[in-house]
């Protein structure tokens, strides 16, 4: 990947997104206490991020499209049904590795029973939209990666799509998108060596132009990404750790 984000002291604040978006701990706090206005929208938003990881896990431990599909989603209900997540809290590790030792909990412990009473209407599956998610599973890595490194690739694209997706959303608010567009390459060293000159030309501005706005799209890069990290872990002081992990699974 074409960036590395500086460290942050362990006790510098990690700046809010907004609402309960600002971890996704926050978020499973809040689902796990439905009383709380947000809850559903917390666990929607948990399950949209977190939806093709979980996908690509259970297609490697050998479910069908199908039979991933539904493990999932029932995953998610029988999460909240439980009221698992109202115990949750912070401290008790990664949002990333609790997800995943849940789900295996789930799949070793719970799915026959998730099965029958899907069968027998029983379970309130949560909506999400997998769209692709087959046809995304065919294109991962050869079969002899294993499910936990699957995974976390899945998860550090999910991280990176989650980053992306907002930069292109701040852009189109403030006019910039056309801007945007032709910049985000220089983020991840992918425009096949374009110069700056060509696309200040497109632009009908200057080269050094060109090169201020990378230099700024790549700091706003970086904090955003940092802010996304900082999502998934319980306090400031690991986002490095997190982000070295994520940089490394994207490397592999």
């Amino acid at each position: 990947m074409a960036f590395s984000p500086p460290p942050r002291s362990a006790n510098e604040p990690v700046s809010p997104v907004g609402g309960f978006r600002t971890t996704h701990w926050s978020a499973v706090l809040l689902a796990g206490r439905d009383s709380l206005p947000d809850a559903r929208a917390a666990l929607e938003d948990l399950c949209r991020s977190y939806w093709y990881p979980l996908y690509a896990f259970a297609r490697r431990k050998g479910y069908g499209h199908e039979d991933a599909q539904d493990l999932v989603q029932g995953f998610f209900a029988r999460l909240l049904a439980r009221r698992d997540l109202a115990g949750v809290h912070p401290d008790k590790g990664r949002f990333r590795t609790f997800l995943l030792s849940s789900l295996g909990h789930f799949m070793a412990n719970e799915w026959d029973r998730a099965q029958a009473q899907k069968r027998g209407g029983g379970v309130q599956f949560v909506p999400l939209e997998p769209g692709e998610s087959d046809e995304r599973y065919l294109r991962e890595p050869a079969a002899d990666t294993s499910p936990e490194a699957l995974y976390d690739r899945a998860w550090a694209q999910q991280v990176l799509a989650s980053v992306l997706g907002r930069l292109r959303d701040e852009s189109t608010r403030d006019g910039s998108s056309e801007r945007y567009e032709a910049l985000k390459g220089f983020l991840l060293g992918d425009r096949g060596g374009e110069p700056y000159s060509e696309v200040a030309r497109r632009l009908g501005t200057t080269e050094s132009g060109i090169k201020s706005a990378v230099h700024r799209l790549r700091h706003r890069f970086r904090e955003l990404f940092r802010e996304e990290i900082a999502r998934t872990v319980g306090n400031a002081g690991e986002v490095d750790d997190e982000l070295r992990h994520l940089i490394a699974t994207m490397s592999q």
